[in-house]
């Protein structure tokens, strides 16, 4: 771990500049992000903006440190799928299972992946293959898993499994991100789930579940 200039981090600056994430991580939870200066972050964490100074080069280049844990930590959908049957009553399960890691993910995250979104509507190139390696720990899955019914014959040879893929990449991605708009239109949290699932199942296999 080095600081701006070059030079090691011991333990100490280590623990001083995860502080500074943390900090900067909760103020996204409750600011815009235009609107987080460098002294508040430092100011929040007990040190001084020239300590913030030593570790990042602006709010920016922080977020985008948030921004790269929160994008590993994506992996972890990708392994929702790994050796998963989309047959039969498993495959119900399965996609229960999928929307129920993505929601959750896209909760815990919420604040982070708005100024993601954001920078990527933008045009800002780093934010948009953050984004876009947080979606593909599932699209890529998702596609293999369509490809191997397929060959089976089990859907149907037309289909397209990467554009299936990231249709259902993109459906979850959106309803993850207003989760809270869908109690405005009469849905609660509870039904939200299993009817997002049942898309997915058809979506994947084109047909409805075993329950």
């Amino acid at each position: 771990m080095r600081t701006v200039d070059g030079r090691v981090a011991g333990r100490r600056g280590q623990a001083t500049r995860q502080k500074l994430l943390d900090c900067l991580s909760e103020m996204l939870s409750s600011s815009p992000y235009r609107d987080v200066k460098v002294i508040d972050v430092a100011r929040k964490a007990g040190t001084s903006p020239a300590t913030f100074y030593q570790y990042f080069p602006d709010v920016e280049g922080a977020v985008l440190e948030i921004a790269e844990q929160m994008a590993t930590e994506s992996a972890a959908l990708a392994e929702v799928l790994q050796g998963r049957s989309w047959v039969g009553k498993a495959g119900w399960q399965t996609a229960q299972e999928l929307v129920e890691s993505f929601l959750d993910f896209w909760r815990r995250n919420d604040a982070i992946l708005r100024v993601v979104d954001l920078g990527a509507a933008e045009g800002d190139k780093r934010f948009y293959k953050l984004r876009m390696k947080i979606l593909n720990s599932v699209n890529n899955s998702l596609a293999d898993s369509i490809a191997e019914l397929q060959s089976k014959g089990k859907v149907d040879k037309d289909v397209n499994p990467a554009a299936i893929a990231g249709s259902l990449v993109a459906m979850l991605a959106a309803v993850a991100s207003h989760q809270k708009a869908f109690t405005s239109w009469g849905v609660k949290q509870a039904e939200l789930k299993p009817n997002l699932a049942l898309l997915v199942h058809l979506g994947v296999t084109g047909k409805k579940p075993t329950r």
